[in-house]
């Protein structure tokens, strides 16, 4: 019987001790419980029995750890019974710690019964197995289950009680330890907790290749004790060779536990911050170096300081993208995290039939459970698809970005040739700066090379045009010497047609121009991409963009003209007469049948269909901004004394919120519009903010959200519509640093961990040490206990 719970330690499986080998240490068998045994909604789990005897003390700890399912935000629905609706009420969580909700059965259960209970006893199975939802003699069937101290509950609380107490256990009473080996243990634990968080917080692989005694490179996470332990007398006192056999810490196992601590006290805090607010789900999927699906979950609400944030909660692994599947996986996600969708008020995914079908769409299936989670493409997509679309449908300009994608290519190929193309730039550069032509100083005159376009990386065409133009010379030098000295005949003359397309007035023209286009387009990009962006910000800086474009269209001709003569004079470039007809390509002619004219060809075929193009796509993909949502959201723009303020509209933004506005609260918004309105043009305070984001912090800031609760509502309703989803882009980049080729075989649930507290530094930072270690000791039975400290909680940001 005594080998079903021990093992003997295997050779090398603790590489810091150096014991003798005669000397065979025991340690207890690891718990085999993981994150996938514990399920979230309690009318959805299996009886603690019908699990195997070996890991129901770890699955007990875990949902300890976890704490009762209390969906505080959920909209709980009601129910008919004896002819009045009835329904569960919040303020019972408060009343009774042991209280579980399942969202999918409405019906309540007992976290401590379902533990520990003995069905046979008195009691029942209706808090453990079947629910109970006989809503209105509520409160009296949850005293009577509490019944007296020889009740089923009473005794599943004791129980509950000893298993958190870990002194207590005959196993603690038994090793007597002494206020040193707790010291020691603490030492210990501190000092491995402590190397945990600096490898997470920097995204580093923990385990080495070969962890052996013998090994030079034990991985980082033994290297770094190592390290302290050179430096720390009093941690190389009680690690090491100097620690028992049986209590190291450095195991496989006991890293796990401490990623997974880390990473669950940085969703508390998150999840804390959140609180009962309404949020808006963030979603997208894209693939890890092991060719495995990963969802990354991001919710963006407005915190205490009316501060718009975006917090990411997690990967979790699909086995495929329809849009039921991924609905099932955001119910399990929400179950587990004791989130609701009845609090969720939008959803911001990428175009995607699976994510946004009309039909059968992700956004479609959520909508039918909750008709205030109102669907938003994402703007930075949609910017995004507007340029491809352009580029494509322009004959010259197509040619123009395949021209440039072959350049690209073409000097890119071998490390030499890019070698070469540095040297010649930075050869060109001295020049300058001998000559005065261009000026120096720090950050100045970096070291450059072309960046390799992309339809999927916003601003790569804009990138890799400016540093094309700016090292033009280096490039038609490195394109002339492949031309003659190229490896072979195909690659001289692939060099010389290259050279041949770039060499000529239309290819600098449309470079210019597109330079021009992309220039505005991508500093919209860039604002769309922000954590704190707010919607009615992104529409305003929308339609800047298209005033911008109709100037352009209207009034810059002549400058663009210029500049690009100017550059193809300085640089030996044949400038052709615009008034003479298009040679040599027939297809170039009116539609009356006479030749075309190059003043024809630049401004009408190239400058002007491309600028109405990219004006008809932005009027075809920002759909949105002529929705009835977003009209009213411009409402609440401060910009301009509030110069679009719409008392109505904004009543109608109401009604669309039905779940957050009632019937009383619309006439009492009324009265709150008028006197919000008064208030902020004739007050100085407010004069100056242009942004409703600023709008709220100060609101916030001077007490103005109290006085208008109704209206800052609305407020807050608008910030956390979402403009893009780059956050969910940024966690897959995270994703890239964090699994890596040589740590593909990386869990799912370890990815996870590891990236919310990578990805959440700030927050995960703000973590005392201690609070970590606590929720460490509670997560599995330990051979050793901490004396409690007072533990400091940092404040949600």
């Amino acid at each position: 019987m005594i080998d079903k719970y021990f093992t003997k330690l295997p050779k090398n499986s603790e590489p810091l001790n150096s014991k003798p080998k005669e000397k065979v240490a025991f340690v207890e068998k690891e718990s085999l419980a993981s994150d996938d045994d514990i399920i979230g909604d309690p009318g959805l789990r299996k009886p603690i029995d019908s699990y195997p005897f070996e890991i129901r003390d770890s699955l007990r700890r875990r949902y300890l750890a976890k704490g009762p399912c209390q969906p505080v935000g959920h909209e709980f629905p009601f129910t008919l019974i004896r002819e009045k609706n009835r329904r569960f009420q919040v303020a019972w969580f408060k009343d009774y710690e042991w209280l579980e909700y399942s969202v999918s059965k409405d019906k309540a259960y007992c976290l401590y019964c379902y533990l520990f209970a003995n069905n046979n006893r008195s009691g029942g199975n209706v808090f453990t197995e079947i629910g109970f939802n006989n809503w209105k003699d509520g409160r009296r069937a949850f005293v009577n289950h509490e019944g007296s101290p020889g009740s089923s509950h009473s005794g599943c609380r004791m129980k509950v009680g000893q298993y958190r107490n870990q002194r207590g256990n005959v196993n603690q009473l038994l090793a007597r330890q002494t206020a040193a080996m707790e010291d020691d243990y603490r030492t210990r634990l501190s000092t491995v907790v402590s190397v945990a968080r600096i490898l997470l917080e920097e995204g580093l692989p923990f385990r080495g290749h070969d962890e052996s005694a013998e090994s030079l490179h034990q991985g980082n996470f033994l290297e770094h004790i190592s390290w302290v332990c050179k430096r720390e007398e009093n941690v190389n006192k009680v690690m090491g060779k100097n620690a028992p056999g049986n209590n190291q810490l450095t195991s496989p196992t006991i890293q796990r536990d401490i990623i997974e601590c880390c990473a669950m006290e940085t969703r508390k805090i998150i999840l804390n911050e959140l609180g009962e607010k309404k949020f808006v789900l963030l979603v997208d999927e894209a693939r890890d170096c092991s060719v495995k699906e990963q969802m990354s979950l991001v919710l963006r609400f407005v915190n205490d300081k009316g501060m718009v944030l975006e917090r990411f909660l997690g990967l979790v692994h699909v086995n495929e993208t329809s849009a039921k599947v991924l609905k099932n996986v955001i119910d399990t996600f929400f179950a587990k995290h004791d989130l609701s969708l009845a609090k969720l008020r939008g959803q911001g995914y990428d175009g995607a039939a699976n994510m946004s079908g009309e039909f059968n769409g992700l956004k479609t299936l959520i909508l039918k459970e909750n008709k205030n989670a109102h669907y938003i493409h994402c703007f930075a997509h949609q910017l995004q698809l507007v340029v491809v679309t352009a580029s494509h449908e322009s004959e010259s300009v197509g040619d123009f970005f395949e021209t440039l994608s072959m350049i690209v290519n073409t000097i890119g190929a071998s490390c030499k040739r890019k070698d070469t193309l540095r040297e010649i730039h930075n050869e060109e550069v001295l020049n300058q700066v001998e000559m005065g032509e261009i000026s120096t100083g720090r950050g100045q005159n970096q070291e450059i090379s072309l960046a390799r376009p992309g339809d999927t990386r916003w601003g790569s065409h804009y990138t890799t045009i400016v540093r094309l133009f700016d090292m033009w010379n280096s490039v038609e030098r490195v394109l002339l010497a492949i031309n003659k000295l190229g490896e072979s005949l195909k690659i001289r003359q692939s060099a010389g047609g290259v050279f041949d397309k770039m060499d000529c007035f239309q290819f600098v023209f449309i470079g210019k121009f597109m330079m021009k286009i992309l220039g505005i387009t991508n500093t919209l990009s860039k604002i769309l991409q922000a954590r704190d962006q707010n919607i009615g910000y992104a529409l305003n800086m929308i339609n800047v963009v298209k005033n911008k474009l109709q100037e352009l269209r209207e009034d810059d001709w002549d400058n663009l003209l210029k500049e690009v003569t100017e550059f193809c004079e300085g640089h030996s470039i044949d400038v052709p007469n615009m008034e003479n007809f298009v040679h040599g390509r027939s297809r170039k002619r009116l539609k009356g049948g006479e030749p075309m004219t190059y003043l024809h060809h630049f401004r009408i075929d190239i400058f002007i269909k491309v600028i109405d193009v990219i004006a008809m796509e932005m009027d075809k993909h920002f759909t949105e901004a002529n929705t009835e949502l977003l009209r009213c959201v411009m409402c609440l723009d401060p910009s301009n004394s509030f110069a679009n303020f719409d008392h109505v509209r904004l009543l109608q933004l109401a009604k669309l919120y039905s779940d957050d506005f009632s019937s009383t609260d619309i006439i009492e918004l009324d009265h709150q519009l008028q006197n919000y309105i008064c208030d902020m043009r004739s007050n100085e305070i407010f004069s100056n903010i242009s942004n409703l984001g600023d709008l709220a912090k100060k609101m916030v800031e001077i007490n103005y959200h109290t006085y208008f609760p109704l209206v800052y509502r609305l407020i807050e309703l608008a910030l956390i519509l979402p403009v893009g989803t780059a956050s969910v882009e940024r966690t897959f980049s995270a994703m890239n640093v964090v699994k890596t080729d040589l740590r593909n075989r990386l869990g799912d649930d370890l990815l996870s961990d590891c990236l919310v507290c990578y990805f959440e530094k700030e927050i995960f930072r703000s973590i005392d040490d201690e609070v970590i270690m606590q929720s460490f000791q509670n997560l599995a039975s330990r051979r050793n206990q901490l004396r409690p400290l007072k533990i400091r909680r940092p404040n949600p940001c």
